[in-house]
């Protein structure tokens, strides 16, 4: 059975905050690739969501969509869901890392 995949509010703040950046400083194309990324890493989440590495806080798992934009989430076996947490910008200090925290 496939896992649900649920954006939380979080998520979807850091996602859009991440494409307003790349409109205002990139091309569309990394626009394009960062959906496109990120569509496939829920694809994968859907069949298997431990195929990424767990993070130092407890139940908190990291996919990494681009060299620059780390995905955060957790899992929830027993509802069969894979909520996502939040995106988060590499280049920042890691102490600064959301989890939903």
């Amino acid at each position: 059975m496939a896992y649900k995949i649920i954006w939380s509010p979080e998520a979807i703040h850091t996602f859009d905050s991440v494409i307003e950046y790349l409109e205002a400083h990139w091309t569309h194309r990394e626009i394009i690739k960062l959906i496109q990324r990120a569509n496939d890493i829920e694809h994968l989440l859907e069949k298997n969501p431990y195929l990424f590495r767990g993070s130092d806080k407890e139940n908190i798992h990291e996919a990494l969509v681009t060299k620059h934009n780390l995905l955060l989430y957790q899992i929830n076996d027993e509802e069969k869901l894979v909520e996502l947490l939040s995106f988060w910008d590499t280049r920042q200090n890691p102490k600064k890392k959301s989890s939903g925290d």
